[in-house]
């Protein structure tokens, strides 16, 4: 997790906040293959209700390590709309460890981790 953090700190400190999400992932995309950190993007999830698949699914913004599924975010602050989302991703994928990493503070990196039990 902290290898996800350190490349996404490097990213906001190179390019700042301003720019849009796809910029953002891009960027992390260079610093996890530079760092050599294994990682996925733009990953179709399912999504069942009741044993029925819907046939809409979401799509993670990054999967790092096989077990850590991050959201990127450019918004002034993170909130409790993000937070229920990343909570409801953890559960659609059975994953246990989520962060959500905000770029769009304009002070600092604005990061957060969740951890479903």
């Amino acid at each position: 997790m902290y290898e996800i953090i350190g490349a996404a700190i490097e990213v906001h400190k190179e390019l700042g906040s301003g720019f849009l999400e796809s910029v953002y992932e891009e960027a992390m995309i260079y610093e996890s293959n530079k760092k050599k950190n294994p990682f996925e993007t733009q990953v179709k999830i399912p999504i069942f209700y009741k044993g029925y698949k819907f046939q809409k699914e979401f799509i993670a913004d990054y999967i790092g390590f096989k077990k850590i599924i991050v959201e990127f975010k450019c918004i002034p602050c993170l909130t409790k709309v993000e937070e229920a989302q990343i909570i409801n991703y953890l559960k659609a994928t059975k994953l246990k460890i989520g962060l959500l990493i905000n770029f769009g503070s304009k002070e600092k990196l604005e990061w957060k981790r969740y951890i479903l039990t």
